[in-house]
C-alpha cells in the first residue's frame, strides 16, 4: 500500500495475488458487470460519481442468525452489534440513578437495562415483572441476570441482596453477611434453581443447585474481579477481572484472555457465546476483545457521552456495525506517495471513504496534517508494518510471546505512531489500521505473529477501540502462519466487483483475520468501469 506509487503497485500486486481460480471468477463477475446482463443488482448506497451501468449480481442467501452482542452505557444508551436489532433505549432520557447492567430475553428479542436504584427498563420481548425502583435500598443495585425462559430476573445488590421477579425464585443471598468485599455480579444455573454470586475479590457464593467450584477468594488479584458469567454446562463458571484476567472453574474452559496485556482502561463486563464455547470483554470505552469462537462484531465509537457498564450475549444477522463509514460508500487510502509538496496529487472530491497513512517505522508522512485534512470526517489512519525488534517493551505479553523482540517491536512502533499523530495535531481518536504486506516479513511467521499482535496491543493501549487489519487474502497466511487475530479486515486488491468480497473472501481464503469484512480496496481498470469512473490512478476503497 505504499512501496510505490499506485499506478505501477497496482499492476503488480493484481498479477502477484489473484490465485487462478479467482481468476475465472472476476473474469464472469467483469463480464456481468460490464456487459449489463439480466440478474438482481446490489445497488452501492452513495457511489462518488454517478453513471448509468448498472452492475448485477444474484442475489445473496438470506443471513443465517449467529451468536452477537448489545452494549449499555451508564446513560442508558445501548448498542447493538452483529446485526442484534436495536429495540430501544434510555440514552437521552433523565434517569435517577446510572445504568449499571443489562440482560437478554430469550432468543434475542429483547432486553432489560438495571439502574443502581434496581429501576428496570424493558425493550422488545422483555417484559415487566417488576423493580425496586421504589424501594429505599440498604446497598445500590450492581447487576442482574434473567430466567432462561425470559418470565423472570434477578437483581442484586452489592451487600449480595437478592430481589427476584417473575419466575425467577429467591434461593438466598448475604445479605445479611459481613462480606469481606462487594458482591460484583451474578449469574443463573441453567435450570433457574440457583445462582452464583461473585464479589471483587473473586469470592464466590453458591445458591439453589449452583455448585461451588471454585474461588479467587484466597488469592492476591493484580486487579480486582468485576464480572462472571456462567458456562452452558451447569458446572462451571467464568471470573473477569478489570485488566481481563479470566479464572475459569467447573467445566468453563479458558479460551484466552487479557491479562498481562496493558490496558489504558478497565474492563467491566464479559458475556458468553451462545454454545458456550466463546466469550466477549468490554472496557468501559466500549473496546470489545474476543475469545473461542466469538466473534468480533465491532467496538462503540471511539468518544462516548457516559462509559459502558454491561455486555450481553444476543441473536443477529451477521452485519457489521462498527465501521466508520456507510456501507456501500466509497473513498481512497493514500500515502507520502500522494504528498503534493512532493510532487504527488491528492484523490479528488468527493469521497467518504479517507485513509491516510502515518508513518512506516522511523519515517513520518511528511504530509500527515495536510492530508488528515483532505480526509475530513471521514480520517482513518494506518501504520505500515516492517520487520524490526527491540529488547523491551510496556507490553508484558511480549515475554511469553514466540517472538519477544519482535513483538516488543510492534508495541512500540504503535505507540509512537499514534503520539507522532497526535504530535502532527490531527484527531488520532479514530479507526487505525496496520498494513502487512511488507517483504521483510516473509519467511519470518513466528516473529510476524507476534509483531503484529504487539502492534495491535500497542494501538489498544494507546485507548483506540478499533484496530484492524490491511492485507492481501492470498498472502496473509504466508506471511503470518495460523495467526487469526479477532479484527476488522481490509481486504488488498482483490476481486472486480468490491462488494462481492466482502460476502465471499472468507470463504475463499482460509486463515484470514477474523473480524467482518470492513474494506475492500481495489484498482483495476474494468473495476473503474463497472463502478462508475472512481480515479484508477489511486487505491480505490469500498465500504462493506
Amino acid at each position: 500500500m505504499r512501496s510505490t506509487p499506485a499506478s505501477m503497485r497496482t499492476q503488480n500486486r493484481r498479477i502477484r495475488w489473484v490465485t487462478g481460480a479467482s481468476l475465472s471468477v472476476l473474469a464472469v463477475v467483469a463480464s456481468v458487470a460490464l456487459s449489463g446482463g439480466a440478474g438482481a443488482t446490489p445497488t452501492p448506497s452513495a457511489p462518488l460519481v454517478t453513471t448509468t451501468t448498472t452492475t448485477l449480481a444474484p442475489v445473496p442467501p438470506a443471513p443465517k442468525p449467529v451468536s452477537s452482542y448489545w452494549m449499555a452505557a451508564s446513560d442508558g444508551g445501548v448498542f447493538a452489534f452483529g446485526g442484534a436489532p436495536f429495540l430501544g433505549s434510555m440514552g437521552g432520557k433523565p434517569l435517577n440513578k446510572p445504568v449499571v447492567g443489562m440482560a437478554t430475553a430469550p432468543n434475542g428479542a429483547g432486553y432489560w437495562e438495571v439502574a443502581s436504584d434496581g429501576g428496570i427498563f424493558s425493550f422488545g420481548a422483555a417484559p415487566f415483572y417488576g423493580s425496586t425502583g421504589s424501594m429505599q435500598l440498604n446497598k445500590p443495585i450492581v447487576g442482574m441476570a434473567a430466567t432462561t425462559d425470559g418470565k423472570g430476573y434477578w437483581l442484586v445488590a452489592s451487600d449480595g441482596g437478592i430481589f427476584a421477579y417473575g419466575d425467577a425464585a429467591f434461593y438466598g443471598s448475604t445479605g445479611n453477611i459481613h462480606l469481606n468485599k462487594p458482591v460484583v455480579g451474578m449469574a443463573p444455573t441453567a435450570d433457574n434453581h440457583g445462582y452464583w454470586l461473585v464479589a471483587s475479590d473473586g469470592g464466590i457464593f453458591a445458591y439453589g443447585d449452583a455448585g461451588f467450584y471454585g474461588s479467587t477468594g484466597n488469592l492476591q488479584l493484580q486487579q480486582p474481579v468485576v464480572a462472571m458469567a456462567a458456562s452452558h454446562g451447569q458446572a462451571g463458571y467464568w471470573m473477569v477481572a478489570a485488566d481481563g484476567g479470566i479464572f475459569a472453574y467447573g467445566d468453563a474452559q479458558f479460551y484466552g484472555s487479557l491479562g498481562g496485556v496493558p490496558q489504558s482502561r478497565p474492563v467491566v463486563s464479559m458475556a458468553v457465546t451462545a454454545d458456550g464455547l466463546g466469550y466477549w470483554f468490554t472496557n468501559n470505552n466500549g473496546a470489545v476483545t474476543a475469545f473461542g469462537d466469538a466473534t468480533y462484531w465491532g467496538s462503540t465509537p471511539q468518544v462516548l457521552s457516559a462509559p459502558v457498564v454491561g455486555i450481553t450475549q444476543g441473536t443477529g444477522n451477521g452485519s457489521f456495525t462498527g465501521s466508520s463509514y456507510p456501507s456501500g460508500s466509497y473513498g481512497y487510502d493514500i500515502s507520502k506517495y500522494q504528498c503534493p509538496s512532493r510532487g504527488g496529487t491528492l484523490p479528488p472530491a468527493p469521497h467518504s471513504i479517507a485513509i491516510v497513512q502515518v508513518e512506516e517505522p522511523g519515517y513520518l508522512n511528511p504530509c500527515l496534517a495536510q492530508q488528515a485534512a483532505w480526509a475530513g470526517g471521514g480520517l482513518n489512519l494506518y501504520i505500515y508494518v516492517d520487520f524490526g525488534s527491540d529488547p523491551s517493551s510496556l507490553d508484558p505479553w511480549c515475554a511469553t510471546s514466540l517472538s519477544p523482540a519482535a513483538c516488543n517491536y510492534g508495541f512500540n512502533t504503535a505507540v509512537q505512531a499514534f503520539n507522532d499523530a497526535k504530535t502532527a495535531g490531527i484527531n488520532a481518536l479514530v479507526p487505525w489500521w496496520l498494513d502487512v504486506e511488507d517483504a521483510s516479513l516473509s519467511g519470518h511467521q513466528s516473529d510476524t505473529q507476534a509483531l503484529v499482535q504487539g502492534s495491535i496491543d500497542g494501538l489498544r493501549y494507546a485507548g483506540l477501540n478499533s484496530v484492524g487489519i490491511y492485507a492481501s487474502p492470498g498472502k496473509w497466511s504466508d506471511l503470518v502462519g495460523n495467526y487469526q487475530p479477532a479484527v476488522p479486515y481490509w481486504a488488498a486488491d482483490w476481486g472486480i466487483v468490491p462488494w462481492t468480497t466482502c460476502a465471499n473472501v472468507h470463504s475463499l481464503f482460509a486463515g484470514l483475520p477474523t473480524g467482518p469484512v470492513q474494506i475492500v480496496q481495489y484498482s483495476a481498470p474494468s473495476a473503474t468501469l463497472a463502478l462508475g469512473g472512481m480515479d484508477v490512478t489511486f487505491d480505490n476503497d469500498y465500504a462493506c
